[in-house]
């Protein structure tokens, strides 16, 4: 089907704070992941690949950074990126290489962004609005979803998955009944009492969504939380609109943690592969990633293993340096990095552009202070 009528909201405001250094000099949606590109690209691909015309970014922290990067890899090549306030300028030519954006009001939540973003969101020509997040990792088509969310009258359909019960206290929990209609949507619940959560992309029919959002914003600063999950979901189910679920089969992830950052690349290693290297979008180099089955690892474009190097189970990125006497053990090591000869990571994280000298085990140094 064709998904002319389906503008996409990409939410890329986070600070990151719980990816520790990794963030320290870039947004999160721009940490490299899969060896093959950032994590922002796998929501744009999506779009792109299901034939939805145009993505508009919201963003706040370190926005001109990732506006460069959208503008560079995706904006024009198979979709449109709409900077929302700053897209006249960024397209005008007017925006110097290096120089500031223009200041725009604090946002409170995800909400906020869609209220912000509103004359961009609900212009013409959408009749359903998709949510998508800039540190989401899957390969999807929307046109199945969009389908069925149309079919059944929704007025907003939601993906779920199952996950592992001991991360269901990082998402929201879901539960539905016989006939995926959603009764209940927690956030971060304390203790979850099922493995069902929110993959936090989503379809509103963009007149509903609209008219709940406005409803929100009249309650005023401090009488709702200006959050999509804890506001206008709930909102919604409250008041008897038809929220849908719609299981989503295959690899998801969301990347909140330095934990997770390691553990779901781990998980790109298994065979057969949850993401084949050739889905992967491809922004950090021309050529997907390459799986070497002795190694039992993935290797970017240009990286390579010397002879004397030792590497099991690991991830290296295009532009990264493996010296002679090097060991790496289940590890990440990002674009730039370099292991010197008798270092050794294991279970490790070598960051961009990082020079790695001596023993390191675990995450304990990339975490938040």
């Amino acid at each position: 089907m064709t998904l002319q009528d389906v503008r996409a909201a990409l939410l890329a405001g986070g600070l990151g704070e719980r990816m520790g250094r990794l963030t320290d000099a870039m947004c999160k949606p721009l940490v490299p992941y899969a060896a093959s590109c950032r994590l922002v690209d796998f929501s744009v691909a999506n779009a792109a690949r299901s034939g939805v015309p145009e993505v508009v970014l919201l963003s706040m922290h370190r926005e001109r950074d990732l506006i460069d990067h959208l503008t560079s890899h995706w904006d024009g090549r198979g979709v449109r990126v709409n900077f929302g306030p700053h897209d006249e300028l960024v397209r005008s030519g007017g925006l110097a290489a290096g120089a500031p954006l223009p200041p725009r009001p604090a946002e409170s939540g995800t909400a906020d962004a869609l209220l912000n973003n509103a004359e961009y969101l609900f212009a013409p020509g959408a009749r359903d609005v998709l949510v998508q997040h800039a540190d989401h990792v899957y390969v999807f088509d929307y046109g199945p979803m969009v389908a069925a969310h149309r079919a059944a009258g929704a007025d907003a359909t939601i993906g779920v998955q199952r996950i592992e019960r001991r991360f269901v206290h990082l998402f929201g929990m879901v539960d539905v009944d016989a006939d995926l209609r959603v009764r209940r949507l927690v956030e971060k619940p304390a203790e979850p009492t099922s493995d069902l959560v929110f993959t936090a992309f989503c379809l509103f029919r963009a007149d509903v969504l609209e008219e709940v959002l406005t409803s929100l914003a009249a309650l005023g600063e401090n009488g709702w939380q200006h959050d999509i999950s804890r506001d206008v979901l709930p909102v919604m189910i409250r008041d008897g609109r038809r929220v849908l679920a719609h299981p989503i089969s295959g690899y998801w992830a969301d990347i909140g943690t330095v934990e997770r950052y390691h553990l779901e690349q781990m998980r790109l290693l298994d065979r057969p592969f949850p993401l084949p290297p050739e889905t992967l979008p491809r922004t950090l180099a021309d050529a997907p990633p390459r799986f070497v089955p002795h190694l039992r690892s993935l290797v970017g474009a240009g990286a390579d293993v010397p002879p004397g190097a030792v590497v099991r189970s690991s991830l290296l990125y295009p532009g990264c340096v493996l010296e002679p006497g090097a060991e790496v053990d289940r590890s990440v090591v990002l674009p730039g990095a370099r292991v010197r000869a008798g270092a050794r990571l294991s279970g490790a994280v070598a960051a961009v552009g990082e020079d790695v000298t001596g023993m390191r085990t675990g995450l304990a140094d990339l975490k938040p202070a």
